[in-house]
């Protein structure tokens, strides 16, 4: 049986040690390219062309930790010597690597970033030649072919053809904001986590006429994602405050998703990032099938708030390529995560944080109202997530005492709430996410839990 590689958003690890490791990583990339290619099973004999007599041809992008590089290397001289074309665009975020594949059009994506996680981590995603995630069929296939007993040397000749294609794909993105100017004079703060949109980001509001206060833009290879970005948006709030901005976004590491702050500071969410655009999308006849795609981890105020515009909420697991194959098989415009992973499918079907802040811009303009009125019509039930890491994932039902808990909490919450207890896909992390009516309970419930896991799986 084939070994998996493939999480919920491609390869994931500490860089340098496997499952990215440099042999593994030019093995991926030959196994990539012998997959697309519907090869021969013996991937050690490198292809002349790909399907119809020609070369496959990749795009790479990354972000900006250190180890970057090397990797974009590795994987190229894996893919290299199957035959494909190898062309770089450099540091560019995952949206950007996802529009330019399926537009230019290249055969496949590839992004070597860990999104929101340190500097040490790394990853790999690859993208369709639609530019959406490769499908569970192809993951299976490249995992099949790096089981058999080959290898790429690790001197075979690399060649990366250097393109620049920002241009581009910065004009996609300028198209979801129709009329800049409704919106009157507009200084907002933009936290860039010290990532992939450092350059992109203000460069974007800046040539929209907005008077920005740029953070986090200073990469140096090891402060991408560090106390910045959508995850840590408490320097992001003090700024909007001090410097009296009419609101901040905050993108992480590979620029996929966004997170507001409001003029006060108040953190603004992907769910009421998701209640206002449907809001506004509806109002303009592009909300298609009136339903909105989120998570099980989206709040239930989303769902009651949707329920009472006529929109329905269709909820999915945890993942962006979850949401974005129920978006499809639904003929969906909107679909999104709570962590600011946010899909626009008439732009793009993938997060795109620049174009979810430029949304939330129309959205304000349609509206002529600030960010905290329409973020404010999302009543959210009080909700507690814990975050509780682990030595090694195990199945909560073989462990009695966190079993027995979980089911005495279920009990105790009836009709009146959620429980969702469940790892990450991309990290070394149990995730305890208790919803209820009275937030002092569930915040002690959610801890009894996180404690229990500790003892018995911490590290």
């Amino acid at each position: 049986m084939a070994e998996r590689l493939f999480g919920t958003d491609g390869v994931r690890g500490r860089a340098g040690s496997y499952p990215l490791d440099a042999r593994t990583i030019r093995r991926l990339g030959a196994a990539l390219v012998q997959a697309l290619s519907h090869a021969v099973p013996n991937p050690a004999a490198a292809l002349e062309a790909g399907p119809h007599g020609r070369r496959l041809r990749l795009l790479v992008g990354r972000d900006t930790r250190e180890s970057g590089e090397w990797i974009e290397r590795e994987l190229a001289r894996g893919a290299g010597s199957q035959g494909a074309v190898v062309s770089s665009v450099g540091v560019l975020s995952t949206p950007a690597i996802a529009y330019l594949t399926c537009s230019v059009p290249f055969d496949a994506g590839l992004v070597i970033s860990a999104s929101h996680n340190p500097f040490e981590d790394n990853g790999i995603k690859i993208l369709s030649g639609a530019g959406g995630k490769l499908s569970g069929r192809l993951e299976a296939e490249v995992e099949r072919i790096m089981a058999g007993p080959w290898d790429v040397p690790e001197d075979a000749a690399v060649e990366v053809e250097r393109v620049d294609l920002a241009d581009r794909y910065m004009a996609h993105v300028r198209t979801a904001l129709r009329a800049p100017g409704r919106l009157g004079p507009l200084r907002l703060a933009v936290d860039c986590a010290n990532g992939a949109t450092s350059e992109l980001a203000p460069r974007l509001f800046r040539e929209l006429g907005f008077d920005v206060l740029a953070l986090s833009c200073a990469p140096d290879g090891r402060n991408i994602n560090l106390n910045c970005g959508s995850t840590h948006p408490q320097n992001l709030a003090a700024a909007v405050r001090r410097h009296r901005c009419r609101l901040g976004v905050a993108f992480d590491g590979d620029g996929d998703r966004a997170i507001f702050v409001d003029a006060e500071g108040r953190v603004v969410d992907g769910d009421a990032v998701m209640l206002l655009c449907a809001k506004q999308l509806k109002a303009t006849g592009r909300l298609r099938g009136d339903a909105v795609v989120a998570t099980v981890m989206s709040n239930m105020g989303l769902e009651i708030a949707l329920r009472e515009l006529g929109i329905d909420l269709v909820r999915c697991a945890v993942g962006d390529k979850y949401v974005t194959e129920e978006m499809i098989a639904r003929n969906l415009a909107l679909g999104g995560e709570q962590s600011g992973h946010i899909i626009f499918s008439d732009f793009l079907f993938t997060g795109d944080g620049l174009i979810t802040a430029l949304q939330v811009l129309d959205a304000m303009a349609a509206a002529g109202c600030e960010l905290a009125d329409l973020a404010g019509e999302l009543r959210a039930c009080p909700q507690v997530l814990l975050n509780v890491r682990v030595a090694r994932k195990v199945d909560l039902t073989q462990v009695p005492d966190v079993a027995a808990l979980i089911t005495a909490v279920e009990r105790d919450l009836g009709n009146r709430g959620r429980l969702l207890v469940r790892y990450s896909g991309t990290e070394p992390v149990l995730r305890v996410m208790l919803e209820g009516p009275d937030s002092i309970a569930i915040r002690r419930w959610a801890e009894e839990i996180a404690s229990a896991v500790r003892r018995r799986l911490g590290n």
